[in-house]
């Protein structure tokens, strides 16, 4: 199984962003023969102004359906990949928006979603200082776990990876490889990132497949930490990239996770109950 995460620095030019993409697939290295696994960064086709440009966007646009996940079908169908299409915006019923990642196959067809469980709403010492996601987002209300060639795949989206109990249940309805789009913050990732991916790989014995933004963004105002990385079920870093833009590739072998679980049947040594999703609004 080949994995390829893209490191992006995403602006608010959805034309430059989405020609970006397509630039870095049409460069992508393979292994002739190989189905490919691409994940995108959250945001990676709007990103680096206020979160309500995301709303704005949509009420602009236009159309039902959206143009930024008919692109990243596309793509996917163009480049002959299997395609984790980072994060966009999706319309709500309240008029605020998901933050919803898609998962493509290699033909374009939509194999699954993920809404954003748990909204940003911190202060940080940065640039912005605070943030408020749930003031344009709308929580999603379900786990998606998705069945794939490279295995059962999990989806949750950047700030989802301080919390465990949605990994566990990822791990707890299947879940071989948890693919995460991110854009965390600079001074957040330096303190915490790196660890809470092998914490959340250990944790569900899974692969964590983590594609970050990364840099400044709109002349600097935001700024994302980067370090796209791929960790196995024991913790290892196989691939990462600390900063700059471009390719981060790995290629998994299933049977040493296998042989991990095993092992060491964390999963079912556990003997608190297992986490049940709340329902918000």
């Amino acid at each position: 199984m080949q994995i390829s995460l893209l490191q992006c620095q995403s602006s608010r030019d959805v034309a430059q962003n989405l020609q970006f993409i397509e630039s870095q697939l049409d460069l992508l290295p393979r292994v002739a023969g190989e189905e490919q696994l691409v994940v995108l960064p959250e945001c990676c086709l709007l990103f680096g102004g206020h979160e309500s440009q995301q709303g704005e966007y949509l009420l602009n646009c236009g159309s039902e359906e959206s143009p930024l996940k008919s692109a990243m079908s596309d793509l996917a169908k163009k480049f002959n990949v299997y395609l984790v299409a980072g994060t966009i915006p999706v319309l709500a019923e309240d008029k605020r928006v998901y933050s919803r990642t898609y998962l493509f196959d290699s033909a374009g067809k939509v194999l699954g979603n993920y809404d954003k469980l748990h909204l940003f709403d911190v202060d940080v010492s940065d640039g912005t200082k605070e943030y408020r996601e749930s003031d344009t987002f709308c929580p999603g209300d379900k786990i998606s776990v998705i069945d794939t060639p490279f295995g059962k795949l999990g989806l949750a989206i950047c700030y989802d990876l301080r919390f465990p109990d949605l990994f566990r249940a990822m791990r707890e309805a299947g879940a071989e490889l948890i693919a995460l789009p991110a854009a965390f913050t600079k001074v957040t990732g330096a303190a915490h990132w790196q660890p809470l991916i092998q914490a959340r790989a250990i944790e569900t014995q899974c692969f964590i497949l983590a594609a970050a933004q990364w840099g400044q963004h709109n002349r600097g105002s935001r700024e994302t930490w980067g370090q796209s990385m791929i960790v196995d079920p024991w913790g290892r870093v196989m691939a990462e990239k600390m900063s700059g833009c471009g390719w981060v590739q790995a290629t998994l072998d299933r049977s040493e996770l296998e042989l991990i679980r095993q092992q060491m049947p964390v999963s079912e040594h556990n003997r608190f109950a297992p986490p049940q999703l709340q329902k918000i609004r």
